[in-house]
């Protein structure tokens, strides 16, 4: 034992040895996986400002998103906070007055304890059975290296802890040492080196092309993150323009990401979620977005392959190759990705929502579509004719523009282009669900409620076309262009306030993306203008006599702009009793009616409105109320007994024309 004695100096130093030499193995690997994303295009980043963000990026916004999970939550804090404090903490060993210290050893043998607590519950979440969501494979040695570098170092900083302190000005006498436990701390100690050092370098292992990947890809990803509005408080959803004077147009390989991009595939963690949210994952549709991200990072590598994938799969998976490389085709059989795993994506952002690392899923999507539909026109027949249609008519279903205003036969519905001075205080932009005898009922319950109250309001009428949404999200970008422009022209002709509109894709396509074109509007979806009406008081609503009803979230009002209070306020308002499905608000799952899934109409073992609905059931509500053209016909749409679907304009009318009543109640009826 008293041999041993002149070791131990030498021996305090062995712990910060094996983190430094774990931290440099860890940087070769991540040196590795650098070298792949500089094979991506350039993109514009704000390195002072996104390093300064990190900590409140890391801290505030990506711990918002796993905390819906207080389990998974604590899990994360404990096994990579205490990961992470542990390890720099232990690095700073090297220095000689830390080292000589039994108060700092035993600082770094707590948060090693924190972070082997952490190990632990990384294994009760895998074991004895892993979660569905949870990919395995090289995830399930996860806990084992976590627990043996925690413990290791646990071991070790509590020996020198013990050791030190035992001693005088930090070299222990030979009977100090001798009088613990006779001398079994050194045999811990040197136990615990060979531990963390195993399970430490297994980490470092894995940094490159493992589990401990997303740890320095997420971090850079959040610093360059490509929609750095996300974090300010703003919903950055609108599509990049596209340079249509590009050699090559949208997404066709690897390379042809921004370098950015590609860190973010990196990033993911694979936990999962984004899959549990997806609704054409759900539904058995070949998408599963999780799968998506995984597939586009294994194509980074020079003869890349999916076979190292081990979470769930594309549900009715179609047969591809399965192959990659920077410059290699992504889409197609002989590649990574089939095609119709691009169709099946609503476009919804579910998947974005629920990431924990804010991967943006639906962005390479877009990009992936905008290469297929522009360069190869590679597109599923309906589609095709939808787009087709968008070319030569301005509307996807070739109906003439004069007949868009047809569902108001009986109405006052005024024209600006017919006024002498081509000026209203609201114009009202139809959208193409005007087209639609049913949506034409919520149309009509919007102009009788702005014309009772006393709203000065007027419409394109033959002069508006598509607001070009459609194309936009099937990947014919020239077709949007065009679109956008015309339309911005038109309006630049009249004079008005504001533009309300019924439909969340046309208000999100005309308030955020037509700015990118030069067309700044005031723009409103028309649940948030009825509830400023009621709240001026120039609606009157009286209480309706109804059974319970359920709103269901539009995701182009709720998730891509945020609009989840006014319907709901003016469902209370109309005294209607509401109740709120399994997934609601910015939560919401989709309908399946966006991103052009309805023409696309990839198969599934379901359909998504189905699923929908099965959840409004579930809620014993006698009403659905939904607020978008696409949702009432997704929704009408389902067979069998279900609740009705009303929109909330359609509510609100029965709530004023009750107020005007002289017993000032109405009965709702549902089917």
């Amino acid at each position: 034992m008293n041999a041993a004695l002149p070791l131990l100096p030498a021996l305090a130093f062995a712990l910060p040895a094996v983190v430094w030499l774990a931290a440099a193995l860890a940087l070769a690997e991540a040196a590795r996986r650098v070298r792949l994303w500089r094979a991506g295009g350039r993109a514009e980043v704000d390195w002072i400002g996104g390093l300064k963000a990190l900590p409140r990026r890391y801290l505030v916004d990506v711990h918002h998103v796993v905390g819906r999970d207080p389990k998974a939550a604590r899990m994360h804090v404990a096994a990579a906070g205490g990961l992470a404090g542990a390890s720099a903490l232990a690095a700073l060993g090297v220095l000689p007055p830390l080292a000589a210290s039994p108060v700092f050893w035993g600082a770094v043998a707590l948060l090693f304890v924190v972070a082997l607590g952490g190990a632990a519950m990384v294994g009760a979440r895998r074991y004895p059975v892993r979660p569905r969501r949870l990919s395995g494979g090289r995830f399930q040695a996860l806990p084992f290296l976590l627990a043996a570098y925690a413990a290791g170092g646990a071991a070790v900083s509590v020996s020198l802890a013990i050791m030190l302190s035992a001693g005088a000005e930090g070299a222990p006498s030979a009977a100090a040492v001798t009088g613990h436990v006779g001398g079994g701390l050194v045999v811990l100690l040197l136990a615990g080196l060979v531990a963390a050092a195993a399970g430490g370098l297994g980490l470092a292992r894995f940094a490159g092309s493992g589990p401990m990947r997303h740890a320095f890809a997420g971090a850079l990803h959040l610093v360059a993150h490509p929609r750095p509005g996300r974090f300010e408080g703003a919903r950055e959803t609108a599509l990049r323009p596209l340079d249509l004077d590009a050699p090559r147009l949208g997404v066709a390989a690897p390379a042809d990401f921004a370098w950015n991009r590609l860190a973010g595939f990196d990033a993911c963690i694979q936990c999962g979620r984004c899959e549990a949210a997806c609704p054409a994952f759900a539904a058995g549709q070949p998408l599963n977005p999780k799968r998506l991200i995984q597939d586009l990072s294994a194509a980074m590598v020079p003869g890349g392959t999916n076979a190292g994938y081990a979470g769930s799969p594309y549900p009715n998976a179609r047969p591809v190759a399965g192959l990659g490389g920077p410059a290699s085709d992504l889409v197609g059989a002989a590649a990574m990705i089939h095609p119709d795993t691009l169709w099946s994506c609503t476009t919804c952002r579910a998947c974005v929502e629920e990431c924990p690392m804010m991967i943006e899923h639906v962005d390479a999507v877009i990009d992936l579509r905008r290469h297929e539909v522009l360069e190869r026109g590679a597109t599923l027949p309906k589609a095709a004719e939808a787009l087709e249609a968008l070319r030569l008519a301005d509307d996807p279903g070739a109906r003439p523009a004069a007949a868009r205003t047809d569902f108001a036969a009986g109405l006052t519905l005024p024209a600006i282009a017919a006024r002498d001075n081509a000026e209203t205080d609201v114009l009202l932009w139809l959208g193409e669900g005007a087209y639609d005898l049913r949506y034409g009922r919520t149309l009509r319950a919007l102009v009788r409620l702005m014309n009772a109250a006393g709203i000065d309001f007027a419409v394109l009428g033959a002069e508006e076309r598509d607001c070009g949404d459609l194309a936009r999200r099937l990947g014919d970008e020239a077709t949007f262009q065009r679109l956008a422009r015309a339309n911005i022209e038109t309006l630049s002709r009249h004079r008005f306030r504001r533009i309300v509109t019924a439909d969340p894709h046309a208000f999100h396509v005309l308030a955020n993306e037509y700015p990118a074109f030069g067309g700044r509007f005031a723009v409103l979806h028309h649940a948030a203008f009825l509830d400023g009406l009621v709240a001026e008081g120039r609606l009157a609503m009286a209480a309706l006599e109804a059974a319970p009803v359920a709103y269901h979230d539009p995701c182009y009002l709720a998730r891509y702009n945020g609009e989840t209070d006014a319907p709901r306020r003016l469902i209370d308002a109309a005294g209607l009793t509401r109740v709120e499905m399994e997934r609601s608000g910015k939560r919401a799952m989709c309908c399946g009616g966006g991103g052009g899934a309805p023409v696309s109409d990839v198969a599934g073992d379901k359909r998504i409105p189905d699923l929908r609905m099965e959840q409004a059931r579930a809620t014993g509500a006698a009403i659905v109320a939904v607020a978008c053209p696409g949702c009432t016909a997704m929704l009408e749409g389902v067979v069998g007994p279900r609740p009705e679907v009303r929109d909330v304009a359609e509510l609100v009318l029965m709530a004023v024309e009750a107020a005007a009543r002289p017993a000032g109640k109405m009965a709702v009826e549902a089917a």
